[in-house]
């Protein structure tokens, strides 16, 4: 049984590959590295990246609205009868049977009611939109990364505190055996030695799977194989930082992208309401053609008429009626805005809740690392006295696992709080603004 014991404890304190295999670099791996990784890989991201290249496309496809647009024509038939007229009796033929015309026509808009550059400021706010959506996903996948990296710092440290655990309560089996077998203490009390190291073995086996768990869950945020081993960085030096609730409430009103989009979405119905007025004006365009008439394919001979001939048009074009469409449609985009204005004093006080909720549990988390600190460095003391006074027997086998349940709760509650400042921070972060 001794042997056992001892072998277990060995196999069992040896540290997690997550944490004692070297990154592939061959050195830790950052949470600035992770970050950077997230960005270049995460789908979200990526996708949102295509979908503003696609509109600085649709800005270009409407910039090309203002300048002329140039088509051409072409038609070939033949006729059974070569056409004539009669002038006081007399026949005459006016054209070949053969047919051919073709034109190049250049179209000039002069001016489409505010139309064109209201779709082209539209497409532009579009573009930026879609943009600020992108650092939208990015403040998310920021956020996510760090949520992910230090919940796996923090299954790591319960995992060495659970294998810390099961090497001292493996000593504690060992000097308990010793005592029975010298008569000193009783058979009951050796029992619960080994029950407690049993139920502690469980819980590094436990501890083990949940800092697999949360590494594979980091590495699937960070967008890298699941089978990677790395070890991360992980720095305890506690800075405690202060904010002004103010100012970073007032700062979060001017950089969260969500209320930069629908600050520009105002802007971009305003244009929307400016296009929906333009069928009340006129278009004028002018256009330029030249074509040709012929009886060969080419156009290029005609005995009848002049082979070829250039025109030059200003056209106007109003539709003065429509049955209210134009109203009905200039309304709704009024109240469409209206709409967006409730919707965005909506989403700044969900901002405004979110950074206060976010700045309590950082003070929250701040305070609990004081008290947990202080708590850690008693439990370490008891567990000390108690394990001495165990070897000279001077208390029971029951003080000393007491006192290391309350030594591995006050390690476990430490790194808890430690690491939650470090959640706590980084949602504050987010709810402001910031990467």
């Amino acid at each position: 049984m001794r042997l056992l014991l001892l072998t277990l404890s060995f196999l069992l304190s040896l540290p997690s590959a997550c944490w004692s295999v070297e990154g592939d670099t061959g050195r830790l791996f950052t949470l600035e590295e992770a970050l950077q990784t997230a960005y270049t890989r995460n789908h979200s991201l990526l996708e949102a990246g295509q979908t503003h290249n696609s509109a600085l496309a649709e800005m270009q496809s409407a910039r090309a609205d203002f300048f002329a647009h140039a088509s051409a024509h072409y038609s070939f038939g033949t006729l059974q009868d070569a056409p004539f007229q009669r002038i006081n009796g007399i026949t005459m033929q006016v054209s070949d049977r053969d047919v051919s015309h073709w034109d190049i026509t250049l179209t000039q808009p002069l001016f489409t009611g505010f139309a064109i550059t209201s779709r082209y400021q539209m497409a532009k706010i579009s573009a930026k939109i879609k943009e600020l959506e992108r650092q939208r996903i990015l403040l998310d996948v920021s956020q996510t990364v760090k949520t992910a990296w230090y919940d796996a710092l923090l299954t790591g440290k319960i995992e060495a505190v659970a294998s810390d655990t099961v090497a001292a309560l493996g000593s504690h089996a060992r000097d308990a055996e010793k005592f029975f077998q010298h008569g000193l203490i009783p058979q009951n009390d050796l029992l619960k030695s080994k029950v407690a190291l049993a139920n502690a073995l469980q819980e590094k086996e436990r501890a083990h799977a949940d800092a697999r768990i949360a590494m594979a869950r980091l590495y699937t945020v960070i967008g890298i194989d699941l089978d990677s081993e790395k070890s991360l960085e992980d720095t305890q030096t506690f800075q405690p930082q202060k904010f002004d609730l103010a100012a970073l409430t007032g700062e979060a009103m001017q950089t969260q992208p969500v209320l930069a989009s629908y600050r520009l979405g105002l802007d971009n119905l305003d244009e929307a309401i400016t296009l929906a007025r333009s069928p009340y004006f006129p278009e004028i365009a002018l256009s330029g053609k030249y074509e040709q008439n012929g009886s060969d394919i080419g156009a290029e001979t005609n005995n009848y008429s002049n082979q070829h001939n250039t025109t030059v048009m200003l056209t106007a074009k109003w539709d003065f009626f429509d049955a209210g469409k134009t109203g009905a449609n200039i309304e709704k985009q009024k109240l469409d805005k209206r709409a967006l204005i409730e919707k965005m004093r909506g989403v700044e006080d969900q901002i405004r809740l979110e950074i206060k909720s976010a700045f309590l549990d950082l003070t929250v988390a701040e305070n609990n690392i004081g008290t947990a600190r202080e708590a850690l460095q008693q439990a370490r003391e008891n567990s000390r006295i108690t394990d001495l006074q165990y070897r000279n027997q001077l208390t029971t086998s029951t003080e000393v696992l007491d006192a290391r349940t309350f030594l591995s709760q006050a390690e476990t509650n430490y790194y808890r709080a430690l690491y939650g400042y470090m959640v706590a921070l980084a949602n504050l972060e987010r709810a402001a603004g910031r990467k």
